[in-house]
């Protein structure tokens, strides 16, 4: 059987299981669209939350971006893994206790405003919008690749098959889609690493693998990588970047991750607030199982590839061309591998050509430029391929990746969707709305999202991982803020947290759009997205702090300055403090 009629047989059954389980699912309550009826088993709704939380940057793209850079990247694996904590212990079980349906309507209600909820919307569907601009990016590189389309068309596919089951479904379908989708996603990950951790090292535990030794070379793997990588003018694998920016990156994903509203409403669907806690423990059990991989199927990953350039070694003249092998001619269909024969020799000539120090090497070799592009979010998915491995988990991989993606995709468009239906559309424009009614507006403006984010996705503003990290930066600015202050602090007024949302957001977004582009459109951005254009030089991406500390501050500031909250508004936020028993859910 052909690697395409494969993919395509292992592909359209986990998609024929999630639209199944969609249907089987179906929501036909507001209740059940958006909290699943806060009926949730804590086991089920920890494997949802792994699947709704390992997107399509977890699994495509950071180990992408781990290889690329090294050490530096994992600062992805510290702040979303530390920020979960965060979550798990600050914010979750007092937030299920509040017994609402949404982060807005918390917001609302403990700061007495419809203003404070309004502006909560606002942020959640930039982030959100953000976030999902991610997914659809990363699903339409699987698309692209498997089904042998350009990345746009597999973006428009991708588009298409998440629009039914999540419109479809709302939370309780989209809950036990996440299910199927974590088992298919850790098992497409966890396969080929130890197959690639067999071969590179003898260890079938590919953790174990990075720190073990590498069989061909009889060298510590890390050093052998430091190696190869240093041989053609890159930075070590192993070495270290700037301190600041890796901590404030870091902090971002971290306060980011405990801000994120598609995360936060999972915690709404367990029965009881012990069960919040129980569903966030057995989440950081469920995620730990591809994290503890990621590190080694990037640096494993990298090796293969500089492998497969050099066969003899990078002291040795690269592959020809035309002798390339069948995986670079696969992706080279998609868009995302290029190779431009700058000298004309016919072969491949792979390495860092903006260094200063290899310049000279380079020149002495006849290179005049590197040649091979190679898009970070490919590496994952192409590894089975680099390392020559059997056909099914080539597709099983491809399976997994889609898997990452839509689940993900699916909890960020049902945060949207609630925020619009139940937030703006039933308690500012049409209170009277019926459930009917409510429930058609919910899904209509999923489907609005849903093309938004496509369109966005054409021409996304980076990396799966790096767009992605700009929605942290946002939900670290905006939402964090307002939920520690909204129950840890009683001072807090709603004057206060309203104005420290819009500074925070405010601030934020533009700095994000004077290097990125206004709504992240290619070629608006006011100065170019390099280190030097940067202020105190802190990328975008590691902005989220800078904008966090705004928003306490102002917040602060301005409820020391005016009245303190209603008596009744404080007793609310002790008693939240108190994590025994939920209420039920009110407002809908």
């Amino acid at each position: 059987m052909d690697q395409y009629t494969l993919n395509l047989l292992i592909v359209g059954a986990s998609f024929a299981l999630y639209i199944g389980i969609a249907i089987w699912a179906r929501a036909g309550t507001t209740a059940e669209f958006y909290a699943a009826n806060r009926g949730v088993n804590p086991v089920m709704n920890g494997m949802a939350t792994a699947a709704d939380w390992m997107s399509a940057a977890s699994f495509i793209s950071m180990a992408g971006l781990i290889a690329t850079v090294g050490y530096g990247n994992s600062t992805f694996l510290m702040g979303w893994t530390g920020g979960y904590v965060l979550l798990a212990l600050l914010l979750a079980p007092y937030l299920r206790k509040f017994g609402k349906y949404t982060v807005p309507q918390f917001i609302g209600d403990r700061f007495y405003s419809q203003g404070a909820r309004l502006t909560a919307v606002v942020c959640l569907i930039i982030i959100s919008v953000t976030y999902v601009i991610g997914q659809m990016t990363g699903a339409g590189v699987a698309f692209s690749r498997f089904l042998e389309v350009d990345v746009s068309t597999g973006l428009w596919i991708a588009s298409a098959v998440v629009f039914v089951y999540a419109v479809l479904g709302g939370m309780k379908g989209i809950t036990y889609t996440q299910v199927a989708q974590y088992i298919v996603l850790i098992i497409a990950y966890t396969i080929p690493a130890v197959f690639i951790s067999l071969q590179l090292t003898g260890n079938p535990i590919p953790w174990f693998g990075l720190f073990g030794t590498h069989t061909e070379s009889a060298l510590p793997l890390l050093q052998k990588l430091d190696q190869v990588v240093t041989d053609l003018g890159f930075n070590a694998y192993t070495a270290q970047g700037s301190m600041l920016n890796m901590t404030l990156f870091t902090l971002s994903l971290m306060i980011g991750t405990a801000g994120l509203p598609h995360v936060i409403i999972r915690f709404f669907t367990v029965p009881k607030v012990s069960d919040a806690r129980w569903s966030a423990g057995w989440a950081l059990i469920f995620i730990a199982l591809l994290y503890l991989s990621a590190p080694a199927v990037g640096a494993m990953a990298r090796l293969n590839i500089i492998d497969t350039i050099f066969p003899g070694g990078t002291q040795q003249e690269a592959v020809l061309y035309d002798e390339r092998p069948d995986w670079m001619r696969n992706w080279e269909v998609t868009g995302l591998l290029k190779f431009e024969d700058k000298n004309g020799d016919g072969r491949i000539q792979y390495y860092n050509d903006k260094s200063e120090g290899f310049a000279a090497t380079a020149a002495e070799r006849g290179w005049t430029g590197n040649e091979l592009t190679i898009n970070n979010d490919i590496l994952v998915l192409a590894n089975p391929e680099i390392a020559q491995l059997p056909g099914w988990v080539i597709a099983l991989i491809a399976a997994g990746g889609l898997a990452a993606a839509l689940s993900t995709a699916a909890g960020l468009l049902l945060a949207i969707s609630s925020a619009i239906s139940h937030d703006l559309i039933k308690d500012f424009l049409k209170p009277d709305i019926s459930e009917k009614g409510e429930l058609l507006a919910a899904r209509i403006a999923m489907a609005g999202a849903i093309l938004v984010a496509t369109l966005l996705g054409l021409n996304p503003p980076g990396f799966a991982a790096q767009t992605v990290a700009l929605a942290f930066g946002l939900a670290a600015a905006t939402i964090f803020p307002a939920l520690m202050m909204g129950i840890f602090s009683k001072r807090i007024n709603s004057l206060g947290a309203t104005l420290g949302m819009i500074v925070g957001l405010v601030v934020t977004c533009l700095y994000l759009f004077t290097y990125l582009g206004w709504f992240f459109v290619a070629g608006t951005n006011m100065l170019e997205n390099v280190p030097a254009n940067y202020i105190f030089g802190i990328p975008p991406t590691a902005f989220g702090p800078i904008g966090a500390l705004l928003n306490f501050g102002t917040a602060y500031l301005v409820s020391m300055m005016t009245q303190a909250p209603p008596k009744h508004v404080q007793d609310l936020v002790e008693s939240i403090r108190v994590p025994r028993g939920a209420g039920q859910a009110t407002g809908h």
